[in-house]
């Protein structure tokens, strides 16, 4: 529930992984169409948080600062893309394993990258803004090719 007494789904959650350091169970609120983590969660990756006034820091302990931010009335913002030049998708929560397969079985067993792509540019209604990662090959293709 927010401030105005809205509510709104959580739409997935997984794993951010960025490097060696793994954010647990960041979530993908509907209508929000950002991550959400809290303070908590950086400090269980074993990350240092800095508030200021306007600003906030995020770095490994004894490192330079990783993510840098600002706020707002009450909410710090972190933009992932401005602040690593990598593509949005990896900056993505990582779907759970379980996650990722019912969407596959979901979507007629379309392949990892596409539904990557489908959940980038939101265009599935319904798939969670997550990176879809295939850990083991898919019964079906298995059995198909055993024929």
């Amino acid at each position: 529930m927010f401030g105005n007494d809205q509510i709104a789904l959580i739409l997935g959650y997984g794993d951010l992984v960025q490097g060696n350091i793994t954010i647990k169970r960041v979530y993908y609120v509907e209508g929000l169409n950002h991550n959400l983590i809290s303070v908590g969660q950086f400090c269980d990756a074993d990350l240092e948080v800095a508030l200021r006034k306007s600003t906030c820091y995020i770095r490994a302990l004894k490192e330079n600062d990783l993510l840098t931010g600002s706020r707002g009335t009450d909410l710090y913002s972190i933009t992932l893309q401005d602040t690593f030049s990598l593509n949005l998708i990896f900056l993505m929560a990582k779907a759970s394993s379980s996650q990722a397969w019912l969407w596959h079985r979901h979507l007629s067993h379309l392949n990892f990258d596409t539904i990557n792509l489908l959940s980038m540019y939101d265009i599935v209604t319904g798939l969670p803004k997550l990176k879809f990662v295939k850990d083991h090959l898919c019964a079906s293709y298995e059995l198909r090719k055993a024929k």
